[in-house]
């Protein structure tokens, strides 16, 4: 079993079925809402329209979701600012935001522009573009080592990415404390089947790629398996000796 539900890469092709159609939609609600049960009243039916038409991509359709009166409802009149940032960026980003700077960053752009300059600024960044595209679902990312990223923001999507089997609802943020104060974030499992379940006992296997320098360079695939207690160092040994994280396992 994962330690989280690995990320499928859901993309609307050209000349998609419409089950094909359909697994796209179901995979957008269910990322944006942060798996969030949709009614039928409450589904987009006109931009699903547009969707399905081609007039509108899967980018287009994030962005209705994501600026609709459900998504304000469940995750901004209901939670504080920093709460409502968070799930912005893993909503729209797949990760966990990396520092103070970029929750006050986003905090600054709502409170100037207002809610729809807040939404668009995920959508419309060069993140967003150069990780999602304009026809792929938007995914968690975390759970990879990724250039550019902070080696802490690792643990910190763990803390937000809590499994299908979970939603998003709860007005505190979870990262506030250790992103204020700069501290590391420790690694909980996620929770799987009907609800959370403790780690404490189990172990995992980490999957990397090792790059090794030498008078040649070279790279191999090695797996460590390790208990609970000592996952969390020896991902930070992981990525300080340069290597690329590919799953986490829970293997007992």
């Amino acid at each position: 079993m994962s330690l989280w539900v690995e990320s499928e890469v859901i993309e609307l092709r050209p000349n998609a079925s419409e089950d094909d159609l359909q697994s796209v939609i179901r995979a957008a609600y269910r990322q944006v809402l942060g798996n969030a049960h949709v009614m039928e009243s409450q589904r987009l039916t006109s931009a699903e329209s547009q969707l399905r038409n081609g007039d509108l991509s899967v980018t287009g359709f994030v962005r209705a979701i994501a600026q609709s009166d459900l998504y304000q409802s469940l995750f901004f009149e209901n939670s504080s600012p920093y709460r409502f940032v968070e799930l912005n960026f893993k909503h729209l980003l797949g990760r966990a935001p990396q520092d103070q700077a970029e929750i006050a960053e986003h905090v600054l752009t709502y409170n100037t522009h207002g809610y729809e300059a807040e939404i668009n600024s995920y959508i419309d960044s060069d993140e967003y573009v150069s990780s999602f595209g304009e026809n792929v679902v938007p995914s968690a990312r975390g759970n990879r080592s990724q250039v550019g990223s902070k080696n802490v923001n690792f643990n910190r999507t763990f803390t937000l990415m809590r499994g299908f089997a979970t939603n998003d609802t709860g007005k505190s943020a979870k990262l506030i404390r250790d992103i204020a104060s700069n501290l590391s974030t420790r690694i909980v499992a996620p929770a799987t089947g009907s609800g959370a379940t403790s780690s404490r006992g189990k172990r995992f296997r980490i999957a990397i790629n090792k790059a090794n320098f030498g008078d040649r360079v070279t790279q191999s695939a090695v797996t460590f398996e390790v208990a609970y207690s000592q996952l969390s160092q020896k991902i930070k040994n992981i990525q300080k000796t340069g290597g690329k994280i590919l799953s986490i396992t829970e293997v007992a």
